[in-house]
């Protein structure tokens, strides 16, 4: 495995996991959440990484495990490897409480002072905010870095979905910690900490995983990545951008993500 393309998958990782910075400095610029923006955009978040987990990681998967196992058994073990990823984001999803779940939609109106008089109630919400961001980004991290190893465009497109799934939950950080501690450098400082852990995720995985890396692993490990990204997509993007707007800007979103991915695939394919 040559070092130029680990570095590359783990810059891809880092620029998805500081996304939340952008999230924080766009708060700090506005008063009122711009929702029909992040509605389009998670919308079109979720659709790429639907196509892609779809139609090209879990493909993959299967011809890896294939390749090992037999068509059978290699079909039977994506299959598997598939849900027991939805199971752990569906896992990781029910620990955290849902009042300080960065995935469950707010506005910036809601999170601001107007809203919440009590400082350390904002200063716990903002904290507890990046600590459930840290979480979640733990195998998102993983789910980037393995796509973009194994297909650098793949990972180019599946970096862009989730850091612009990240921009909210930057938002989730920072405004409460804003208004509480009255400083941009800390509330800035716990939104880009809390991206910190998707890059921590890829070495992680990197360190534990891809020395034993064959066929079965391989599979195992992107069948799995494309679990997750479905329950990502269905679980949090996309009911998360209708909350934000309107049904059918978010399914605009949806079909833009699909067609921008679809073509991407198609023009590295050649």
């Amino acid at each position: 495995m040559q070092l130029n393309s680990v570095l590359f998958a783990f810059a891809l990782t880092l620029f998805a996991g500081l996304s939340t910075g952008v999230g924080s400095a766009l708060a700090f610029f506005a008063r009122k959440t711009n929702t029909p923006f992040l509605c389009v955009s998670l919308g079109f978040s979720a659709g790429v990484m639907i196509y892609v987990s779809m139609v090209e990681i879990f493909f993959k998967a299967r011809l890896s495990l294939g390749a090992a196992l037999g068509d059978f058994n290699g079909y039977l073990a994506a299959t598997l490897a598939f849900f027991a990823g939805i199971f752990l984001v569906a896992l990781i999803d029910r620990l955290v409480p849902a009042a300080v779940n960065p995935h469950e939609a707010r506005k910036l109106e809601e999170m601001g002072p107007d809203a919440v008089a009590d400082k350390s109630v904002l200063l716990r919400m903002g904290m507890f905010s990046a600590l459930a961001i840290a979480i979640h980004n733990f195998p998102e991290g993983l789910a980037t870095f393995t796509a973009a190893l194994r297909d650098p465009a793949m990972g180019v497109g599946i970096a862009v979905a989730i850091a612009i799934h990240n921009i909210p939950e930057g938002i989730a950080v920072s405004v409460p910690v804003f208004y509480a501690t009255g400083s941009r450098r800390k509330a800035f400082g716990w939104s880009f900490l809390s991206g910190l852990a998707e890059p921590v995720g890829a070495a992680i995985g990197y360190a534990v995983l891809f020395p034993f890396i064959n066929d079965v692993v391989f599979g195992i490990l992107f069948a799995s990545v494309a679990g997750i990204m479905v329950f990502i997509s269905l679980d949090e993007l996309l009911p998360t951008a209708q909350k934000y707007g309107e049904h059918h800007l978010a399914i605009y979103g949806l079909v833009a993500g699909m067609v921008v991915m679809a073509v991407s695939l198609l023009i590295f394919a050649r």
